[in-house]
């Protein structure tokens, strides 16, 4: 009985041993199953992406073979275009360098010092007359005028009128005249000197009218100040004391009032200055009316 229940117990030892190792089995077989689809699925997915990357890439190469010749030319002109601009840059800065140091040279001409002499040892140029600096000065300033584009152009044209007003005077007003009607500094520039030439030239009411015509332009290298102080005294040529004092009073109070956006009060003038100086030859009294200088304290460092 014991060998009969050693041997029943073993059978079915043996045949729940034998299940469970067939459903192990079993259960083994389907993870691996279901690994192995995953990862198949993975592997199609990315043969997929592979294959329409690859058919995208082919189609690319593909457009490209057709259009290489239009694609090489491309790339030329892009080259041939950067190389462009970069020649233009490097022109351009060398013809202003160019430009620059020739006023230079021309501006230094144009004030040289008349002397019968240079001193020793100095190299700077110098003219026996105004007549023979003024006829360089204009040969130098028509060379730049003739090379060179703007604004270069336009400040040689300048001092050539400038200087034919020593060489050739009609001349002079008739090139100062076109240049003033223009715009921006230069024209401001020549219709001052056409203003100052007419006052020298004993033409005052002219010379008024275009002093007027400059004070109400506000321009930065002509100011109205500067404007109005030489109407002031072209007033004064003309004997008209009370004009001449009104313009002078106006220029010395309105500078003497100004202040910065501090409240401030800003430093006076020059021209200001000038004609506080003036206003006290024509009118004294009106002279003795006007608000006193900023303080150096107050005007501060």
């Amino acid at each position: 009985m014991t060998t009969l229940g050693a041997v029943a117990k073993f059978a079915v030892s043996a045949i729940i041993h034998q299940f469970e190792r067939t459903s192990l089995g079993n259960l083994a077989r389907g993870n691996w199953l279901a690994k192995y689809k995953k990862k198949r699925a993975r592997e199609l997915k990315h043969d997929r992406f592979r294959d329409t990357t690859m058919l995208l890439a082919d189609r690319l190469a593909d457009r490209v073979a057709g259009r290489r010749t239009q694609i090489l030319y491309g790339l030329i002109a892009v080259v041939v275009i950067a190389a462009g601009i970069y020649a233009f840059v490097r022109w351009r800065h060398r013809h202003t360098e160019e430009a620059e140091a020739a006023m230079g040279r021309a501006i230094a001409i144009n004030a040289a010092d008349i002397a019968p002499a240079p001193p020793p040892g100095s190299k700077d140029p110098v003219f026996s007359s105004q007549q023979e600096r003024s006829e360089r000065a204009i040969q130098e300033f028509q060379k730049i005028a003739a090379k060179y584009g703007e604004p270069y152009r336009t400040q040689a044209q300048y001092f050539i009128a400038t200087n034919e007003l020593v060489t050739d005077r009609l001349k002079a007003e008739t090139d100062l005249q076109n240049l003033a009607q223009g715009s921006g500094d230069v024209a401001a520039l020549a219709k001052y000197a056409l203003g100052q030439a007419k006052e020298s030239d004993g033409q005052l009411d002219e010379a008024a009218r275009i002093y007027s015509e400059l004070a109400k332009l506000n321009s930065a290298v002509v100011t109205p100040d500067t404007a109005n102080l030489r109407l002031g005294e072209v007033y004064e040529k003309q004997g008209k004391k009370k004009e001449a004092a009104d313009i002078l009073f106006n220029i010395v109070s309105t500078a003497r009032n100004a202040k910065d956006k501090d409240g401030k009060p800003i430093t006076e003038s020059g021209a200001s200055r000038e004609a506080a100086q003036e206003l006290l030859k024509v009118d004294p009294t009106r002279h003795a009316q006007l608000p006193p200088p900023p303080s150096p304290l107050a005007l501060g460092p």
